[in-house]
């Protein structure tokens, strides 16, 4: 029987998340939506002029995310989210999205790396021309900004995971075993 709930990937730009979030998708056999899937498009047709243009996509991003993932729990019993959630601020609708589907937690997994590799990745992240300009990975790299790096204010397990570690696979199960235990 697949796994019931709402498992939330989440950290700093640069440290696996992407990664974990494909695996623990695949491994629970559940839809993933993911922020930056969402705002690509969107810099696509909108472009991006500033700081806070892109600001205003990540949060459009965002919304469509939480109505996204409310769809899906109607229709399957749980959802992989991944994004670089902010603390004191998407908390309200992780609430709004557990309520309706009588789920009382979520779980959680802060994706970290040591910050010289977080700052390599984000310059090779600026060269690869897959990527869109519009992250801002050359901001993000000149400024060691770490807001983000920690768990939203929600009830459930919590894991920090190495995203520095090339096979998320261990991660995956360790996630599941702790869902297991603590999501209703």
């Amino acid at each position: 029987m697949p796994q019931r709930g709402v498992f939330v990937i989440t950290g700093l730009p640069a440290t696996g998340k992407t990664t974990l979030a494909r695996a623990l998708a695949r491994a629970l056999g559940a839809p993933l939506i993911a922020k930056d899937r969402i705002k690509e498009p969107l810099l696509d047709v909108f472009g991006v002029e500033s700081r806070a243009a892109s600001r205003r996509l990540s949060d459009a991003s965002f919304a469509v995310l939480f109505a996204l993932a409310a769809e899906q729990l109607v229709l399957v019993d749980a959802v992989v989210l991944e994004g670089n959630f902010r603390p004191g601020e998407h908390e309200p609708d992780f609430r709004a999205l557990l309520a309706p589907h009588a789920l009382q937690s979520c779980a959680q997994v802060l994706c970290r790396i040591p910050e010289p590799l977080r700052q390599a990745r984000l310059q090779a992240r600026t060269a690869d021309s897959s990527r869109h300009p519009g992250h801002r990975d050359a901001v993000w790299a000149a400024a060691a900004a770490l807001d983000g790096d920690a768990f939203l204010d929600l009830p459930g397990p919590r894991l920090v995971h190495d995203g520095g570690t090339s096979d998320p696979v261990p991660a995956c199960a360790l996630i599941h075993s702790l869902a297991n235990r603590h999501l209703v």
